[in-house]
C-alpha cells in the first residue's frame, strides 16, 4: 500500500517559525518519523511539501491510481482553497485533514476548512502527533474498507 503526506504553505518553516505556537520539530523530522512507522506497517509514504496552490493540485492529481490515501495538512490553504477541495474530491482518494494547532481555538478566519466535510477524518491540537494520529486513523479506515 501506498499512502501520500502533502503539506501546504509555510509548513517547510516548522522547527522556525513561531516555535511557541507550532514546536520545534522540523516538517523532514516530521516526514522521516512517519515513513519510519509506515515502513514498520510495510507501507510506502511519499511525501511532498509545497508554498503554492497549483503544485499541490497536481501531486494530488499525479496520485490518482497510485496512492490508497491521503494526509493533508494545507495549512492556510485549509480555509481558501476551492481548487484544493476540488482536486481531493475529484480524485476520489481518501483523506484525513491534519493540523498541528486546534484551528477553532485560534482566529475566526481559521475556523472554516474547505475541506473537513469531505474528509473522513480530522485530527488538529495535537501538535507533532497530529501527523501520527491521523496516518493512524487513515491506515484504520483502509484497512477496514478493504
Amino acid at each position: 500500500m501506498r499512502l501520500l503526506l502533502l503539506n501546504g504553505p509555510n509548513l517547510n518553516l516548522l522547527g522556525q517559525r513561531e516555535p511557541s505556537l507550532y514546536g520545534s520539530t522540523t516538517l523532514e523530522a516530521i516526514e522521516q518519523n512517519l515513513i519510519k512507522k509506515a515502513k514498520d506497517e510495510e507501507i510506502l509514504l511519499d511525501c511532498f511539501q509545497s508554498n503554492f496552490e497549483g503544485a499541490l493540485v497536481e501531486r494530488i492529481h499525479q496520485a490518482i491510481g497510485e496512492v490508497a490515501g491521503i494526509l493533508i495538512n494545507a495549512g492556510a490553504y485549509t480555509h481558501t482553497s476551492i481548487a484544493l477541495r476540488d482536486a481531493l474530491i475529484g480524485s476520489e482518494i481518501p483523506f484525513v485533514e491534519l493540523h498541528l494547532t486546534n484551528t477553532v481555538a485560534r482566529e475566526l478566519f481559521r475556523h472554516k476548512s474547505l475541506l473537513s466535510d469531505k474528509a473522513i477524518g480530522l485530527v488538529s491540537g495535537f501538535g507533532v502527533k497530529s501527523y501520527e494520529l491521523a496516518f493512524q486513523g487513515l491506515l484504520s479506515y483502509l484497512r477496514q474498507s478493504n
